[in-house]
């Protein structure tokens, strides 16, 4: 039964992958575009936002 819910899991977290990939090409594209804008506030957050993301998409991945 302990294998059955872990694959479960994987398989949940494999879905996830597409979105995740997808917010990262956002955030991408706004710390291109706040670096375009010399907005340092913006690139921080864009940044840390994909530090996140990052994150999330590893742990999906296991």
């Amino acid at each position: 039964m302990k294998y059955v819910v872990k694959e479960l899991k994987r398989d949940v977290n494999r879905s996830k992958l597409p979105v995740i990939r997808i917010e990262i090409d956002y955030e991408l594209m706004t710390l291109y575009d706040a670096m375009q804008a010399n907005d340092h506030v913006q690139i921080m957050k864009s940044k840390d936002k994909l530090k996140a993301l990052r994150a999330r998409l590893l742990e999906a991945m296991e």
